[in-house]
């Protein structure tokens, strides 16, 4: 059976954006770290489908489409190219037609959907956000996998993808450039 593994930036105040959305909190003084950006792209590498929320698509898909279409010397492409290329699925309520590339629609029950997903052959999924939509997935604890990238910033308030007390075991932990520290966690 797949895997499915979120992946997160988080304030060491445990919120994964400003209580508006905001993640300019994210990019801290110093520029990207290059060992944390290549296990960002390890951790893609491990999968070969994306699960989305409605709310954060758009602009995750119109960012990756851009960089691979526009920046071709950025160094964000090896990535790029990967979520570009990735089968994606956007669960919502009220849409049914999202455009962007290898990008599908789900109207269908969350829970049903993924644990079909997850006996399908092929690599691990991954889920990237947002907020509402990775509380779901914890809710139903179908996370197999967290992996939290904590940002060395507090931000005092925002949104939190915890809504009940979820017992874990760390399985690892990597400290990066700039105070970033990328923990994985497991389930009880």
């Amino acid at each position: 059976m797949r895997k499915l593994k979120l992946q997160v930036q988080m304030t060491i105040d445990g919120f994964v954006s400003g209580p508006n959305r905001e993640l300019d909190w994210m990019w801290i003084p110093g520029g990207r770290d290059e060992a944390g950006f290549r296990k960002v792209i390890e951790l893609a590498d491990s999968c070969d489908t994306i699960l989305l929320g409605r709310n954060m698509t758009r602009e995750f898909i119109d960012h990756w489409e851009s960089v691979v279409d526009n920046q071709p010397d950025s160094p964000e492409q090896p990535l790029a190219q990967l979520m570009v290329n990735m089968r994606k699925i956007v669960f919502s309520r009220t849409q049914t037609d999202i455009k962007g590339r290898n990008l599908e629609v789900e109207n269908g029950d969350l829970a049903t959907v993924v644990q079909a997903l997850k006996k399908e052959h092929g690599k691990d999924i991954m889920v990237y956000g947002g907020a509402n939509f990775a509380s779901s997935l914890i809710s139903l604890n179908f996370v197999d996998e967290y992996y939290i990238f904590v940002n060395p910033v507090a931000i005092g308030k925002g949104l939190s993808i915890f809504k009940e007390q979820k017992i874990m075991k760390l399985e690892s932990s990597n400290a990066y450039k700039h105070g970033k520290v990328l923990n994985k966690y497991l389930p009880v």
